[in-house]
């Protein structure tokens, strides 16, 4: 989905959150790692997810079930570099 063209709202931005396995969001200098097998409630998704316009948190990226959100260059060179 091209967020550009549609705004992802909070409840899109938690059930995007709800199909991954691990979200990463960043916030400040911290990489907070969520592992969504933990069960989170939609507040605590919320948090790290979604910004203060109420709508997923820029940039944002799935790679395969991992969710990134924010950016953080070590974290995606991590993922997203091939082994």
């Amino acid at each position: 989905m091209d967020a550009k063209k549609k705004a992802i709202d909070r409840a899109g931005a938690i059930a995007l959150a709800r199909e991954s396995a691990t979200v990463f969001a960043t916030k400040g200098k911290n990489v907070l790692r969520l592992d969504m097998k933990t069960d989170p409630s939609d507040d605590e998704i919320a948090a790290l997810v979604v910004g203060p316009s109420g709508n997923l948190r820029a940039p944002a990226l799935r790679v395969g079930k991992t969710l990134l959100v924010g950016f953080d260059e070590a974290t995606y060179a991590t993922l997203l570099t091939p082994e």
